[in-house]
């Protein structure tokens, strides 16, 4: 099956590295508040679901960066890019967001994330979704399959 006929492939070359510029120039515009570049990043459809849970349409992320601010930084780990067909990636690993908090102060919150990006007509990628979920308790440890070692909840 090819990429055109919708097989999943691992992105590489200059695919891999357009969808890892989105996502930094999305790390960036967060940071920066800057609305214009996060925009045109966003597709309209776009659906965002932050670690508590909350779910934002792409107006209520772009209103929820103009008012709260709340992003200071980003960090990604390592980060696995696969593509469905030609034109959707899934992109998903570690990220660790420094932000302030609702009461004042800062606090800092790691998880892992799977985002969905679409190339559109001008051959740009957009966000389409973007789901957090925040290390926690791992009550059920590594399978057998997965060898003795465990993995650290911030790495």
């Amino acid at each position: 099956m090819s990429a055109a006929t919708g097989a999943v492939t691992v992105a590489s070359g200059g695919v891999r590295d357009a969808v890892l510029a989105a996502e930094t120039a999305r790390q960036a515009a967060l940071i920066a508040k800057d609305l214009a570049v996060l925009d045109a990043l966003f597709d309209d459809a776009l659906v965002h679901v932050h670690a508590p849970g909350e779910v934002h349409t792409k107006a209520l992320l772009l209103e929820h960066v103009a008012t709260r601010g709340v992003y200071l930084e980003i960090t990604r780990g390592e980060l696995l890019v696969r593509l469905i067909g030609d034109d959707a990636a899934v992109v998903t690993g570690s990220i660790t967001n420094r932000m302030r908090a609702p009461g004042g102060g800062e606090r800092t919150l790691s998880g892992e994330v799977t985002q969905v990006l679409r190339r559109s007509g001008d051959g740009s990628w957009k966000f389409v979704s973007f789901q957090m979920t925040p290390y926690g308790d791992k009550v059920w440890g590594r399978l057998p399959s997965q060898g003795a070692e465990s993995r650290e909840a911030g790495a």
